[in-house]
């Protein structure tokens, strides 16, 4: 089970999306839930292209490494 939790136009294409979601037991029952980002190049999709699981205890420092490569941008 999912929740959805931001939804955000993928700049660069006519209407590609990221979502941000939380997924609950992802790897079968009892497993912890996790922080899940999925790219889809088109709005349409029902699977995204690309998709990213991120465990709560690494959240922190992959935002701390996303924010010093918008810096370098």
């Amino acid at each position: 089970m999912s929740q959805e939790i931001a939804k955000i136009k993928l700049d660069g294409t006519k209407n590609g999306k990221i979502t941000v979601s939380i997924v609950e037991e992802p790897y079968g029952k009892d497993s912890d839930s996790i922080a899940s980002i999925g790219i889809a190049l088109q709005e349409s999709s029902n699977e995204p292209d690309w998709k990213v699981h991120l465990p709560k205890a690494n959240i922190d420092a992959v935002i701390d490494a996303l924010q010093k490569a918008k810096e370098e941008l």
